[in-house]
Order: C-alpha cells, then structure tokens, then sequence
C-alpha cells in the first residue's frame, strides 16, 4: 500500500475532479479514475472499492443538480435504483472471488462490445420520445441488472452503457438517459460499496478527497449538460467511449 502523501491526494483528487465532469454528462469516469488510482500503487480491489465511494457521492452530487431541473422519470428510476444495487453487489462479490489476471480477457471481449455501441450511437436520434406503454418494468430491469453487475464487477464505461440503454430500450433522449442513468449509477455504486466496505477494501484517507472533488466536478458538469443540451451530451459520450478504448488497451496489452 503506498503512502497517503499531499501530493498523490492532489493528483487524485484532479483525476476525480475532470472524471467526475465528465461522468456527470456522458458517463465513463471510471476510465479516468481506475486508472489513476492504479498508478498510485493502490491493490486492484482497493482501487475499486476507494473509486466507488468516491464516484458515489460525485453522482448523488449530479443526480441532485438533474432531479432540479425535473429530468428524471419516475416510472423508471424506482425500479432503475433497487435493480442496479442488486446487480452491482453480486458483480463486486463475484470481483473478490476471482483473480484480477482473470478479468483480463473478460475485458477483451467487451472492448468490441463497447465499439460497436459507440458506432450504433452515431445513428440515435437526439429527440426524447415518449416512454414505451409496456415493458418499461422489464426493461429497466434489464438494464439494471446487467449493466449493475458489470459496475460491481469492474465499472469503467457503466455510465455510458446505463444510458445507452435508457435510450435505446426506453426512448429517452440523450440529456434525460444521462439524468436517469445517475439514478442507476448510484445505486450500482452504492451495491458495490457495501460489499467492498465488508470486506475491507476501501480506503477511506484517500477516498474523502476525491469525493470532494469528484462532487465539484459533477455539479459542473451537470449544469453543462442541461445549458448546451444533448448535442454537447454526444459529443462527451463519444469523448468517454474513446478514453474506454484506449484505457483498457494500455492496462491490458501495454501495461501488462
């Protein structure tokens, strides 16, 4: 475990801070953040249980400053919260189960996954439509879980992908899913936390700071995506997607 020094809670703490702008509109914090706190020497699973609660409370930050501003649907958080938290604490028990040389070809096969979605996305319209009249129960459970449980188990990109599929599966346009995916964001973070904390895989002297500014960052980035609107939210979306790619190709084929 590496020294807890001013100078690496700084450099975290800007980590956080541009992640957690980024992760307010368009997801995908994550890819900014893990990777941060690996060059700071942090244990794998201490890298994701010390991200996540900082993660977290930049999201409520952002979920707040969204819920204002009347974007979030209520017919489909509900379900979007207790679905996520659900998925996100098996994923991360499943994380401490397992080997981290194993989680390697695992992301291998979702980088294409990844690709693809961010190619599809080029094709979505930008426009809210309205909700679907069934399914909407199935739907956000759906999302929930699956997305929920790769949050816990690892995490890089689940904003993205939650509010991918709020727009692909629900219709929503891209400023209202990046509302909503929050809701799922959170409680994917929180079901995380509570098996990371359990275990004893969060460090709490690092994590406080970066909270801190991962809630400046997201509060910025959340009056950002509701000033310029959806077309701002793509590009970023695009933005995080991108920094996925390289991310996962530097921690798996160059790092290793």
């Amino acid at each position: 475990m590496p020294d807890i020094t001013i100078s690496l809670m700084l450099a975290c703490a800007v980590a956080f801070f541009i992640a957690g702008f980024i992760d307010s509109i368009a997801g995908g914090g994550g890819l900014i953040t893990m990777p941060s706190l690996l060059i700071c020497g942090l244990p794998p699973h201490y890298v994701l249980g010390t991200g996540k609660l900082a993660s977290s409370l930049g999201s409520f930050t952002a979920l707040l400053t969204f819920a204002k501003g009347h974007f979030i649907d209520l017919k489909v958080a509900p379900w979007g919260f207790v679905t996520s938290f659900a998925g996100a604490a098996l994923g991360s028990w499943i994380a401490l189960s397992i080997e981290s040389e194993i989680l390697g070809p695992i992301l291998i096969f979702l980088l294409p996954v990844g690709l693809l979605i961010s190619l599809l996305c080029g094709g979505l319209k930008l426009t809210d439509s309205p909700l679907p009249s069934q399914g909407i129960i199935w739907k956000s459970t759906l999302i929930g879980l699956t997305i929920g449980a790769y949050e816990g188990f690892f995490g890089p990109g689940a904003g993205s992908f939650f509010m991918i599929g709020l727009h692909l599966l629900l219709k929503m346009g891209l400023v209202r899913a990046s509302a909503n995916a929050k809701v799922f964001n959170l409680a994917g973070n929180l079901g995380a936390i509570c098996t990371f904390a359990s275990a004893g895989v969060v460090l709490y002297s690092l994590a406080i700071p970066c909270a801190i500014a991962s809630i400046l960052g997201n509060r910025l980035g959340a009056k950002y995506a509701m000033k310029i609107g959806p077309s701002f939210v793509r590009k970023m979306l695009y933005v995080s997607i991108s920094l996925l790619f390289l991310t996962l190709l530097y921690r798996f084929f160059v790092a290793s």
